[in-house]
């Protein structure tokens, strides 16, 4: 079984939902306890509450599951940034992704995937497409991609020190069902709430930054599960570093045109005057090593968001 470490958030779901459709059995470690989605319920599934910064009961864990693989969605960085005890949270924080690797070397698990983040590459020079060959800063501007950072090159000392396998995810920006934030990092998710509500878009958390022509490579949570579940489980991968992405920029004007084509009348302008040429991961890494390319177009995502929303969930 694969263990997925936040398997009931909101990637960790779709992930396992992916991993289940290609025959896979998992088990879920979250924290905190969380209401298993419908689609995930009466599957070969089971929920284990535990905490990765707790080695013995993570360990635990594997005494009544035959873990044959790892990915590691949890969060691995100090939270609350900036809190009264950064050391102690930082500690924490390297702990639990230590764990993580102990307890695969424990179990015999021969490949770990580790969530990354888009936000590595700020700071590289240009637009475009950006691969994962290219040389990263060592600098970032914020906890996570700084954080992530880390991660990757623990990974990488680690995977050489025990022979694990050890596979980052560069997550782009993922939007759709569950998704938990808001417009705390973009604004398409308070855009998709507003048309399926009737109501103005909250984007407070970006503080009115948000105009037509901003774009992101935004990719929809579910061929964002797909991806991460066909890395885990393909045969050989020949890198241990894959963008998971669309492979492509998507404006706000892009998807307010698409909402539009779902709901005509509603209330999503934004102004114009933002920086258009925005840079895209790219993806023929993932595409070769596993075939993976996304099943969701603009249009098509923001119908199904649409739909979920007005269907009665809250996110």
């Amino acid at each position: 079984m694969i263990l997925v470490t936040g398997g009931l958030g909101f990637i960790g779901s779709h992930t396992v939902r992916a991993l289940l459709d290609l025959g896979e059995g998992c088990v879920l470690v979250q924290r905190r306890a969380a209401e298993v989605p419908a689609d995930l319920a009466d599957e070969r599934v089971a929920v284990e509450r535990a905490d990765v910064t707790d080695l013995a009961a993570l360990l635990d864990v594997g005494t009544r599951h035959e873990i044959t693989g790892i990915v590691h969605l949890a969060g691995s960085m100090p939270w609350p940034p900036g809190g009264d005890e950064p050391v102690e949270a930082t500690r924490e924080a390297i702990g639990g992704l230590l764990n993580i690797f102990e307890a695969a070397r424990t179990w015999g698990v021969p490949r770990v995937g580790v969530a990354s983040t888009i936000g590595v590459y700020s700071g590289v020079a240009g637009a475009g497409a950006l691969r994962e060959d290219m040389p990263l800063p060592l600098t970032s501007p914020h906890v996570i991609p700084r954080f992530k950072k880390i991660g990757e090159l623990l990974g990488e000392h680690l995977s050489a020190a025990t022979g694990i396998e050890v596979v980052d995810y560069r997550i782009s920006g993922i939007w759709g069902p569950r998704e938990p934030h808001g417009a705390l990092f973009f604004a398409a998710p308070a855009l998709i709430h507003a048309a399926a509500r009737g109501t103005e878009p909250d984007l407070s958390p970006l503080h009115g930054t948000a105009h037509a022509e901003d774009a992101l490579d935004l990719c929809y949570v579910k061929d964002c599960g797909r991806a991460i579940a066909l890395l885990q489980l393909a045969d050989r991968l020949d890198h241990r570093t894959y963008n998971v992405a669309s492979g492509r920029a998507t404006s706000n004007a892009e998807i307010i045109a698409a909402i539009r084509n779902v709901v005509p009348d509603a209330k999503v302008d934004l102004p114009t005057g933002g920086r258009g040429g925005a840079s895209y991961l790219d993806i023929s890494r993932i595409h070769r090593d596993t075939g993976y390319r996304p099943a969701y177009d603009t249009e098509r995502a923001v119908a199904e968001y649409i739909g979920w929303l007005r269907a009665g969930n809250a996110r």
